[in-house]
């Protein structure tokens, strides 16, 4: 019998991969491919859905080319997607009635701005955890359907589907059985009761968004649809596993126990902790409330938070200033100085995420003198990431109730050593890097491999493997200065904008 595996597509905003993982859950090899992105308007951001589609099949056969692995060694496929990116398309023809609206567009600002004065916002609060805010696909599907009279008749009629990401390349690759979502994607969209885990007739109703073009919601996990024969020139292969790239970074990270925590460092951070079966009430904490996945029909809740710039900054001190030539280099300039000779850096350039939600505020570095030269600027630099990540993770805590003594990390930013032992010590946790840091797209292959039944929670606990600890050092007395010393840098970035 020939040896199985696990085929994981980790299809993001800039690039398709594919991934292939054997039955030890060890990662084979990749592929990937970029995909483009358009910008009509200020403001606007776009794709297109049949490049998305043709590239995420490309790379997955590839992957098999690569490697010599026949289609029938396929058990099962897990699909990870960013969330909140959706398309509209033509039940008949397959094909696309408008470009892919990205989660970067901010086309409805105005209409969020507006809407958040109002008690629906408040309704939206509570029902799906989610803040009125233009990253979700519920506000820019209505004003898609306003903006395009001939694309609602065709969603009135039900002859149009809405999708996210994972919705679409499963219709595309099912050659159109299967029109589907998991909750944790369909919990992004503003349109879905996270307690009831159903589309909500009063949102709906609200955003005038016909229910007809929506999906059905289906577990994380389990055999939820299946390829066309034709995919891959062989038999139909299972599609077990589906979940937004976030909660498949929790899932990937086997933070399977409430209270644990994972923290991604990318472009900003999104740290996502399991709080259980029941989902927090809702509160004035900058936090959000997701559903993590669904599996035999339990659901798991996450509290998420979300830092706007992490490894974006590291590139704008590249790419901006000059001051080192690659981002690896800023650990070792960081560790040439004892200390940022009292420096913080606070990267508000676009405003502070959670817990502040301000989008006033703006980056500011503070506390120079003639001491301070490069390697305390990038310092203070790297540990911004990590104070950041404690305002999230101090928030988090007192919303759910619960003591947390570790971290889970990965991300770009996790590779550097020094950044993570002053976030054991800003935090007092241990943080754990683990073996395979693609954590996102292993937590698809673990979904899936759980719904084929090629593995069990008790396995994958065992699979996930750390690779290095990093166990806090230092005194609470230094550890509280530091941490007081950047609340206040924050008060002076805070609230700095005004248009003119």
């Amino acid at each position: 019998m020939k040896k199985p595996y696990i085929l994981a597509f980790d299809q993001g905003t800039t690039s398709c991969r594919s991934l292939l993982f054997d039955e030890n859950f060890e990662l084979l090899g990749i592929s990937q491919k970029e995909i483009g992105q358009r910008y009509p308007n200020d403001g606007w951001v776009e794709q297109d859905a049949e490049e998305i589609s043709n590239t995420q099949i490309q790379t997955a056969r590839d992957i098999l080319e690569k490697l010599n692995v026949d289609a029938a060694q396929i058990a099962a496929i897990g699909i990870t997607n960013q969330r909140e990116s959706f398309v509209v398309w033509d039940k008949q023809t397959g094909k696309p009635v408008h470009p892919c609206i990205v989660w970067q567009d901010k086309r409805t600002a105005n209409v969020c701005e507006r809407m958040g004065q109002e008690e629906i916002s408040r309704v939206i609060r509570r029902k799906t955890g989610l803040l009125t805010d233009p990253y979700f696909s519920g506000t820019k599907l209505k004003w898609l359907l306003d903006h395009h009279p001939d694309i609602r008749r065709g969603a009135e009629s039900g002859d149009y589907l809405f999708g996210t990401i994972d919705s679409w390349l499963i219709w595309k690759i099912s050659a159109g059985k299967y029109h589907i979502t998991d909750v944790s994607n369909a919990s992004r969209t503003l349109l879905f009761d996270i307690h009831s885990l159903k589309w909500d007739d009063e949102l709906l109703d609200y955003f005038h968004v016909p229910k007809a073009m929506m999906p059905e919601v289906t577990d994380s996990s389990g055999k939820l649809a299946e390829t066309a024969n034709d995919l891959f020139a062989g038999k139909p292969i299972p599609i077990t596993g589906i979940a937004g790239d976030q909660q498949a970074a929790l899932f990937g990270q086997a933070c399977y126990q409430p209270g644990m925590v994972k923290n991604t460092y990318g472009t900003g951070c999104f740290m996502l902790m399991n709080v259980g079966n029941h989902c927090p009430a809702t509160r004035e904490d900058g936090l959000l409330r997701t559903v993590a996945w669904r599996i035999n029909g339990v659901p798991v809740y996450a509290l998420e938070g979300s830092i706007f710039f992490a490894g974006a900054t590291i590139k704008w001190l590249r790419d901006k200033l000059g001051l080192i030539d690659s981002a690896g280099e800023s650990e070792s300039l960081a560790q040439s100085v004892e200390h940022t000779s009292g420096v913080y850096f606070v990267p508000a350039f676009a405003g502070l995420g959670t817990p502040y939600w301000d989008p006033d505020a703006r980056g500011v570095i503070v506390g120079l003198t003639q001491a301070a030269g490069k390697a305390e600027v990038v310092r203070a630099a790297l540990e911004s990431l990590a104070y950041q990540t404690r305002d999230v993770l101090e928030i988090m805590q007192d919303s759910a109730g619960m003591e947390t003594e570790s971290l889970r990390v990965d991300g770009g930013a996790s590779a550097n050593d020094f950044m993570l032992q002053f976030q054991a010590d800003i935090t007092s946790q241990a943080v754990s890097r683990p073996g395979i840091t693609e954590t996102t797209a292993l937590g698809a292959a673990f979904l899936a491999g759980l719904g084929v039944g090629f593995t069990s929670m008790e396995k994958i606990n065992q699979y996930w493997r750390v690779d290095k600890r990093f166990e806090p050092d230092m005194s609470s007395e230094k550890r509280n200065r530091l941490y007081n010393g950047w609340k206040r840098a924050v008060e002076r970035s805070r609230d700095w904008y005004q248009q003119d």
